[in-house]
Parts: C-alpha cells; sequence; structure tokens
C-alpha cells in the first residue's frame, strides 16, 4: 500500500454511484487519497446521466469505463465503500467498509440522477475530512 490512504469505492455495474464518487475523490482530494472503483457485474459504459450530471458540476467522466472488481484491490484499499453490492464484494479484515445506501441512478434521467449526485458529493466530501489530517 502507498504512503497515501486508498479508497475503493464498489457497485454492481461500476457504471454511476461508484463512478461519481471515484471522480469527486479524485477532484475534491487533490491527490492526496489514491482512488479506484469498480464492479461486481460491470457495466458496457458509464451511464450518460451520471456523466451528464457530473459535467454540470465541472467534472468529465466521458472517458472512463466500468472496470471489474479484483480480489486485488479490495486488498490494495484502506477503505472500501460498497454502494449495492451486497455479499459479492470481498471482505478482509482490518479494513474499513462503509457501505453508503444510495438510489440507484441506472434507467434514471439527468433531474432524477442530480440529487444522488449531490449526496454522493456530500458523503466524499466527509470521507476526505476523515481521511486527510487537518492544516492549520
Amino acid at each position: 500500500m502507498s504512503s497515501k490512504p486508498s479508497v475503493l469505492f464498489v457497485c454492481v455495474h461500476n457504471a454511476g454511484r461508484s463512478q461519481m464518487a471515484a471522480a469527486f475523490l479524485t477532484t475534491l482530494g487533490k491527490g492526496a487519497i489514491e482512488v479506484r472503483s469498480a464492479g461486481s457485474q460491470p457495466a458496457d459504459k458509464v451511464n450518460p446521466a451520471a456523466v451528464e450530471a457530473m459535467a454540470e458540476v465541472g467534472i468529465d467522466m466521458s472517458a472512463e469505463i466500468p472496470k471489474v472488481l479484483t480480489t486485488e484491490a479490495v486488498q490494495d484499499s484502506d477503505v472500501v465503500i460498497t454502494m449495492g453490492c451486497g455479499d459479492e464484494c470481498p471482505y478482509f479484515p482490518g479494513k474499513r467498509y462503509e457501505d453508503w445506501v444510495l438510489e440507484d441512478p441506472a434507467g434514471q434521467g439527468l433531474e432524477s440522477v442530480r440529487p444522488i449526485r449531490d449526496e454522493i458529493k456530500t458523503r466524499v466530501e466527509a470521507l476526505i475530512e476523515s481521511l486527510t489530517p487537518a492544516t492549520p
């Protein structure tokens, strides 16, 4: 593991919630946190409504592709945040696990995805606070 904390976001398709969370953490974490995302059953592409919702807040996810969840990704992460992947996420003692209960943006339009995006941003901001030392 690297000297900086690492976070893995996991959802079933790695096409919406986990991609938005990873994009927010990458942007707001400013390189202080290693970021991964994956899905237990990855989709063919990232949800276009999620891409559009993130573009509205200045984050470009258009080049992202869903990735398959691997045991190594979990092993290499300090924090594993699940978003509806249930029992499909491997468990390793000593890791910090959080389950974020968020509505699935799959099949929803932009109007429905915006509040999910905003909730993810709030949770990511709190996560950053918990992982990075306060600066005077």
